[in-house]
């Protein structure tokens, strides 16, 4: 079973996950998302219940026409006090704890928020109902945090290190995994791959 693990598309707001739409831009990287997923031979579509996964699933099965999931363990991890602020509100109030998640010696939750652990051990039962089924691809609409997180869970890392897969994800970027049922175990076949979006380079997060 292939699950690709995608990154919602750019939302309307830079502030910490507000449950936002998405831009224009964000509506354009949705689209050719989907165009791409015509490829996979998608069986079913999951996504997290916030507004900008929501609606780049929606946008992407306009290619796919297939049954829509909405699961509320797909969220985004809770940056707790953080969330709703501006960059630098939050490096400004929350610096030194900011710095010490970044040094990644321990995994650390939000102030009145989540860690990394928390994410896996919520999304990991979505993962469990969906290799269930008799899928033979499968494509998730997701988040950044929760994409770290699921990715470090199936390799069987320490949830402080999640923060080393990547710099930043690209916005609708597919990280795919790979079950293998007979093993009963999940590889990492690829991660943040954004070739639909290359053509397009104003699409990129580095020019947001």
């Amino acid at each position: 079973m292939n699950i690709y693990l995608i990154r919602h598309a750019r939302q309307n707001s830079k502030l910490c996950n507000v449950n936002v739409e998405l831009s224009e831009v964000g509506r354009k990287q949705a689209d050719l998302l989907g165009i791409r997923l015509m490829n996979y031979h998608i069986d079913a579509l999951y996504s997290s219940h916030y507004y900008r996964a929501k609606e780049t699933a929606e946008i992407a099965n306009t290619h796919l026409n297939v049954s829509h999931t909405i699961r509320e363990e797909l969220r985004e991890i809770d940056f707790g006090k953080l969330e709703g602020n501006p960059d630098s509100y939050n490096y400004d109030r929350f610096g030194d704890f900011l710095k010490e998640r970044a040094a990644m010696t321990s995994d650390l939750a939000f102030p009145s928020g989540e860690c990394g652990l928390d994410v896996w051990n919520r999304a990991k039962n979505v993962l469990n109902e969906i290799i269930r089924t008799d899928y033979e691809n499968v494509a998730i609409v997701t988040h950044g945090g929760t994409i770290r997180s699921i990715v470090a869970g199936i390799l069987g890392m320490d949830q402080a290190n999640k923060l080393q897969f990547g710099l930043s994800l690209e916005n609708t970027s597919i990280t795919q995994l790979v079950y293998h049922k007979e093993r009963n175990r999940f590889y990492l076949e690829r991660f943040n791959d954004y070739a639909h979006l290359e053509k397009e380079p104003e699409l990129l997060r580095r020019n947001w």
